[in-house]
């Protein structure tokens, strides 16, 4: 008996009558194995196919008017470097670009490398009665006035001539030969935060935690594995895109008076924003709007800046301390010099300084490396002439010290000579002449800034004349003359007018910087302020005069601690009532 085994009947299938093979039934039934599905499969087009079919043009897509590129498609050539794109027209101030950018580099609490702000008409102004005054006169045409506020999504602008990469005193700042990029190495930071001070858009941020300075690096990582930067991405409007500038393009166009001709183009730069020559930021701003009659909405608001104890104690103990040896020169020259505590007390003032400027630092252990960038920054080459300053008033010291010892008056002869050297006025005037350098190295570590209250004709006089008011008066404790006493009265005087002129009247083109500090003064420091006036009149006035006819170590005292007081409290105006422009803020 033998089984038979009956092959698998195969599977019907009914297919159009397109795909029908030569050999198939008229009713349109195909009997197919499992292979002739799969190649019939294939045969089809599948929608995504199909569409591309029914749509074909001539290679232009057909959406291309409702999107763009939001990253160089190519790398930047030599020239060249990446720099953000911002429609202005399209940001609706949702902040999305904040949000990414804060949760994608992980930053703390309040700390932001993207902010949004806002460009509105200016306020009318208002009468003492609060009526509404009109801004223009009865009978004049009306100004048109932009029906809706504009906002700026700003950050780092990667400048052609980034002023924190110069102004960092330990090279923690690079700019990529290649991309652009401004970079800041968090390895190399100090934490001296002298970089926020030099930006002009206030763009590092310290942070707190570490002890360093960070900002944004365009999200280079992404760049380099092709993917547009978080704020670029997360931006719901494409508002924000990265683009290729040429560096020479935008370096005659922030150097140069010509306004560019294209209309889409803002003319030059936003409205109350800083003077955009002093680092030739790469970002454009682009507007089909007229924004000349727009300002921030906090175009006059008056926040107080930091008062950096730190340095307000290094200030003005270095200061005191250069000024005693001036002092102690001046002193020898007349022949009423030679005085031990007054050279060592007014040591003593430096080294405290010197001590007191480690505390602003957020690495104090890294300080050793402040002296790195003293090609470009003056804060290096102020680290550099203090510690030259300290290294002869050093030697000064310790000679004088000896010289009244018994073993310093019986040394050799040759001994002796460098001892009379070390001793004598030379090497007084050599220290006299290293410290006040190093007092035009503090002066400029300021003007750099190109902050209008700290402009040279303001901060030089003051750095200055605060050097010799306190050093007269430190070495006035041990010999109080009549040239100390005038010196003090001339130095007060000056300071004075030059700080009362500021407080009372306004002069024509000073700007808005100055009109904010001047509101300062008037308003929230204004007791601080009276209080330096009343101080001054007592410590460069009164106690000089009173000095000069009675004398007596009693008013010596007393005038060196109003003339210390009274340097405190300017240095602290200094720090607090400067109000530069920056970029656009929020309510």
């Amino acid at each position: 008996m033998s089984t038979v085994l009956e092959t698998p009947r195969p599977l019907a299938r009914s297919v159009p009558p397109t795909f029908r093979g030569p050999s198939e039934p008229a009713t349109g039934l195909k009997l197919e194995t499992l292979v002739d599905q799969y190649l019939a499969e294939q045969r089809e087009l599948r929608p995504v196919e199909r569409f591309a079919r029914l749509h074909e043009t001539d290679g232009v897509p057909l959406l291309e008017g409702h999107y763009r590129d939001l990253i160089p498609l190519t790398v930047p050539k030599p020239g060249q470097q990446y720099a953000f794109e911002v429609d202005i027209d399209r940001c609706s101030g949702c902040k999305a670009c904040v949000s990414a950018c804060h949760s994608l580099n992980g930053l703390d609490e309040g700390e932001a490398w993207r902010e949004v702000g806002i460009l509105s008409p200016p306020p009318k102004p208002v009468g003492r009665r609060g009526n509404i005054i009109p801004l223009t006169p009865v009978g004049a045409p009306k100004r048109e006035e932009p029906a809706v506020s504009q906002f700026i999504t700003t950050a780092c602008h990667h400048c052609v001539e980034p002023s924190c990469l110069l102004g960092c005193p330990v090279l923690a700042y690079e700019k990529d030969p290649i991309t652009g990029i401004v970079h800041h190495l968090d390895d190399q930071c100090i934490g001296c935060s002298y970089c926020v001070m030099k930006c002009p858009y206030e763009v590092p941020k310290y942070s707190v935690a570490r002890g360093i300075v960070r900002k944004c690096d365009l999200c280079r990582g992404r760049l380099e594995s092709d993917e547009a930067p978080a704020c670029v991405q997360a931006c719901p409007s494409k508002a924000i895109r990265v683009t290729l500038v040429e560096q020479v393009d935008v370096r005659k166009r922030w150097e140069s008076d010509v306004v560019s001709e294209n209309a889409v183009v803002s003319p030059r730069w936003l409205p109350d924003a800083p003077d955009p020559a002093i680092t030739l930021p790469t970002t454009r701003y682009l507007s089909t709007r007229n924004q000349s009659d727009l300002v921030a909405v906090d175009h006059s608001r008056r926040p107080l800046q930091p008062a950096h104890w730190p340095l307000i104690g290094m200030l003005v103990l270095t200061q005191a301390g250069i000024g005693g040896f001036a002092s102690e020169l001046i002193l020898e020259l007349s022949g009423k010099g030679q005085s031990l505590p007054a050279v060592a007390l007014s040591f003593a003032l430096l080294a405290a300084g010197l001590v007191a400027s480690v505390f602003h630092l957020g690495q104090p252990l890294k300080a050793w490396r402040v002296w790195l960038g003293w090609k470009t920054s003056w804060l290096s080459r102020e680290a550099i002439a203090l510690n030259l300053f300290a290294g002869v008033a050093t030697t000064i010291l310790v000679g004088r010290i000896a010289s009244v010892l018994p073993i310093g008056q019986s040394l050799p002869e040759r001994l002796q000579w460098v001892m009379n050297v070390i001793c004598g006025v030379p090497a007084l005037g050599f220290a006299v002449v290293t410290g006040l350098v190093a007092v035009g190295a503090q002066m400029m570590v300021y003007v750099d800034t190109r902050r209008r209250f700290w402009r040279l004709a303001e901060t030089g006089p003051r750095f200055y004349l605060t050097t010799i008011l306190l050093g007269s008066a430190t070495t006035s404790l041990w010999v109080a003359s009549p040239l100390q006493a005038g010196l003090i009265l001339g130095a007060s005087l000056l300071l004075g007018m030059s700080e009362t002129r500021l407080w009372v009247g306004s002069k024509p083109g000073e700007g808005m910087e100055l009109k904010r500090t001047r509101d300062l003064l008037q308003g929230p420091l204004r007791g601080e302020f009276k209080l330096r006036i009343i101080l001054g009149v007592l410590g460069g006035i009164l106690l000089p005069v009173w000095m000069l006819v009675r004398g007596g170590s009693d008013v010596a005292a007393a005038l060196a601690a109003v003339a210390f007081a009274t340097a405190i409290i300017e240095r602290h105006l200094f720090f607090t009532a400067v109000s530069p422009n920056r970029m656009p803020g929020g309510l």
